[in-house]
């Protein structure tokens, strides 16, 4: 049985389910009526998914500006079928209520498909693990369909290796790839580790093409996980019973110089740093995209379960070790309450409101100081005054003592050893 079962639609309106090799059924919620009164019948049909809708779907769907609300994007779902006798393997856009027949691309000698979504519903990948006649080597294929032009037009990214994760950047045109050519690949076993390599893509506009960024070669890393908010990238070793390896990057390190004429491709990847979680099975982001949370499950081993938190940069901030434990999870961050006119603005003036924060940062920082002396002075007085007291009470009210209290006598006696002579006594 697949995981999940049920599968929402982007606008909470469906959820659907598979039934492998015969149909997909969407439910009307919330009375849970099948839509249409009947199932989708597809002759194979192993694995779908939902388009998410974007933020300018959801704006246009709902305006909150006053303006009329434009016609909602349609629902839309992926799915693929495989090879059955002389029919190809085939991948299908449909939209949904209407069940219309967006795009299919046929695929020849397949053995495994995965669709990934764009978190926007820009861009739909689909990672085709293909594999040569005589059947003994695979190779990888990713098809990517773009969903806001005409036609939804599909480029083909060619791949010699096998790609083991794949991740699209949120909101972004870039996507990450894990893929290993590592022999033992198939036959893992207990202190084997796999070399692989990552590389970033990105949409080039001028060719209207995706090209390569940047491959990083000979890592260990099994996982992707970008930051909501883009840009910033964790890959980490998952899973492993000798690696635990996390690398924090940043994919526009020295976007302000390529702005002023650097334009070199791929040179604003930026190792910012690197960390080690021993036995992590777990890597989530937080939903600011500034603090990252890595975990070791009780479900997977026993050893040493708890978990770190991490800031974008990969500094440690928080390590608890916990008997037992099983699952780190984030609250959900809520919507800003902010309007759009007002978030650009805000983007704005961000340099003023920096400085503004700064000074009244100095501000306090200035407070507490003053706040810390004064406290240190007072102790040193009561010091000052106990001692006093004290002596007052162990010498007799006839000993003089000083009144200045800034002054102290100390005595020092010293012995100093001029000669010494050994004398034997014979009885």
């Amino acid at each position: 049985m697949q995981w999940p079962a049920l599968k929402w639609s982007p606008d909470d309106k469906y959820v659907a389910r598979i039934t492998p090799g015969q149909m997909i059924s969407v439910h009307e919620l919330p009375s849970m009526y099948l839509q249409g009164k009947k199932s989708l019948k597809i002759e194979g049909v192993v694995d779908f998914e939902w388009c998410p809708l974007g933020e300018k779907d959801k704006e246009d769907a709902n305006p909150t500006n006053g303006k009329p609300a434009k016609k909602a994007r349609e629902n839309m779902l992926a799915y693929w079928t495989p090879e059955v006798a002389n029919q190809p393997a085939r991948v299908t856009l449909m939209a949904f209520p209407s069940r219309t027949i967006l795009r299919q691309k046929n695929l020849f000698n397949v053995t495994e498909c995965k669709l990934y979504w764009q978190n926007q519903g820009d861009f739909l990948c689909v990672k085709v693990d293909r594999h040569t006649k005589t059947k003994k080597s695979i190779f990888c294929n990713l098809e990517i369909f773009r969903l806001r032009e005409k036609d939804y037009p599909v480029e083909v990214v060619e791949l010699k290796d096998t790609v083991m994760d794949f991740s699209w950047e949120p909101k972004g045109e870039r996507f990450a790839i894990v893929s290993s050519s590592d022999p033992n690949l198939g036959n893992p076993g207990p202190g084997i580790t796999i070399k692989t390599d990552v590389s970033f893509y990105q949409l080039d506009h001028g060719k209207n093409d995706f090209r390569l960024l940047r491959t990083l070669s000979s890592r260990t890393s099994n996982a992707i996980r970008w930051s909501p908010r883009g840009r910033h990238v964790v890959l980490a070793t998952v899973g492993s019973s000798s690696k635990s390896e996390l690398e924090f990057w940043d994919l526009d390190f020295n976007s302000d110089d390529r702005k002023e004429g650097q334009t070199e491709w791929g040179t604003g990847i930026q190792l910012l740093g690197s960390a080690d979680h021993y036995g992590v099975t777990d890597v989530e982001w937080d939903p600011s995209g500034r603090y990252l949370a890595t975990s070791a499950s009780a479900w997977t081993h026993t050893l040493e379960n708890g978990y770190a938190i991490w800031d974008f940069r990969g500094q440690e901030l928080v390590k608890n070790i916990q008997d037992r434990f099983k699952q780190f999870i984030w609250r959900p961050r809520p919507p800003t309450l902010l309007s759009k006119e007002k978030q650009k603005q805000v983007r704005r003036n961000l340099k003023e409101y920096s400085r503004a924060f700064d000074e009244e940062d100095a501000a306090e920082e200035s407070n507490v100081s003053a706040e810390l002396i004064a406290h240190r002075k007072r102790l040193v007085d009561e010091w000052n005054a106990w001692r006093l007291l004290r002596r007052k009470e162990l010498g007799g009210a006839d000993r003089p003592q000083s009144t200045d209290e800034s002054k102290e006598e100390i005595e020092v006696w010293i012995d100093e050893v001029i000669e010494q002579t050994e004398e034997v006594v014979v009885e």
